[in-house]
């Protein structure tokens, strides 16, 4: 056990390492070799090497007795998976449908396939996608840094106290900020930074759509 903690992130970005190999193996087997049924083992490879990183991060949790950064980053995976990864995933798909089709010199894309991947080119499209995933980390983000200040508060007086006086934003102290211990003011400081750049970004595809569709 205590190497399971020792080599926790190592273990963890080798399972995410295998998980893309099985997704390209998936694509060959399928698409370029053509053996359909014989494919679908890698992406339940895919699926139990997922189940895996939910047990290690739920596994070092129990051990340790702190919900820290490594147990964050599990569960964005996780969570991205579950979510985002599912679209990500047939835009894969597609991709490789599309290569392994060219180079058999065969059709592997169906009409509704390239009117999905035109739709997807389309500056309107693109910045409400954007925006729809802005307003859903938003509203992720504020659910879990609430309850995150609500461990470190004792009412919301103290918690409107924080948000109206940002002067400990700026302290690099937790006694000073909303979050009850070190591990939670570091994953919550870096999830604002992380936020903020991916909300700006996700709502410049709307403020900007011109420079975006070039």
């Amino acid at each position: 056990m205590n190497l399971l903690i020792e080599y926790q992130w190592e273990i963890f970005i080798s399972l995410e390492v295998l998980s893309v190999v099985a997704l390209l193996l998936f694509g060959v087997l399928r698409y370029y070799l053509g053996h359909k049924q014989k494919s679908l083992v890698f992406i339940l490879l895919f699926i139990v090497l997922l189940v895996i990183e939910a047990v290690l991060g739920v596994i070092i949790y129990q051990e340790t007795g702190e919900f820290s950064t490594f147990q964050l980053v599990v569960l964005l995976f996780v969570i991205y998976a579950l979510t985002f990864g599912i679209n990500d995933f047939r835009k894969l798909d597609r991709w490789m449908r599309k290569k392994f089709g060219a180079w058999r010199g065969v059709e592997l894309l169906t009409d509704e396939d390239y009117a999905i991947m035109n739709r997807q080119k389309d500056p309107k499209h693109v910045a409400k996608v954007n925006r729809i995933s802005a307003m859903i980390h938003l509203l992720i983000f504020v659910t879990v840094q609430s309850y995150f200040w609500s461990l470190g508060t004792e009412n919301f007086a103290e918690i409107r106290s924080y948000i109206t006086d940002l002067s400990w934003f700026e302290s690099g102290n937790f006694e000073d900020s909303p979050y009850p211990n070190e591990t939670l003011y570091s994953i919550g400081m870096l999830w604002t930074v992380i936020f903020v750049i991916d909300f700006i970004y996700s709502w410049s595809y709307t403020i900007f759509p011109s420079s975006k569709s070039k």
